[in-house]
């Protein structure tokens, strides 16, 4: 059964240390979003437990902090996308090869297409 949207949202915020005001989490850039929205859909979907989440989340911030992050709060979507990317790979979903090809595919997709055209990936750019 999936979670209520709004559900999952208010599990999400609730993350120890997440960015937010009183209207739920900020986001610096657009990437911030869409790696929080994509772990929200993966959670709905059963990829893991809001739990299993919090946790090798709270992993991912610890190691970064051991290896000298301060810690800030700026740098706290980049540990969200780690722990993502892991998590993906993990779970066998897509292993770091697998996502490393397909970012640079939509990096090429990126540079190539004219701003304010939608990007679409075609197999020139997996070259």
């Amino acid at each position: 059964m999936a979670m209520d949207p709004r559900a999952a949202l208010r599990a999400a915020i609730s993350v120890p240390g997440m960015p937010r005001d009183h209207d739920g989490p900020v986001f610096r850039e657009p990437w911030e979003a869409e790696a929080f929205a994509m772990t929200l859909a993966l959670f709905e979907r059963g990829l893991f437990t809001w739990a299993e989440w919090a946790e090798a989340l709270g992993a991912e911030i610890k190691r970064a902090q051991a290896a000298g992050d301060p810690d800030t709060g700026e740098t706290y979507y980049t540990h969200w996308l780690n722990t993502l990317e892991g998590m993906v790979a993990r779970k066998g979903i897509a292993d770091q090869a697998m996502q490393h090809e397909y970012r640079d595919a939509w990096e090429h997709a990126c540079e190539r297409t004219p701003h304010g055209q939608p990007i679409e990936l075609q197999s020139d750019d997996f070259k």
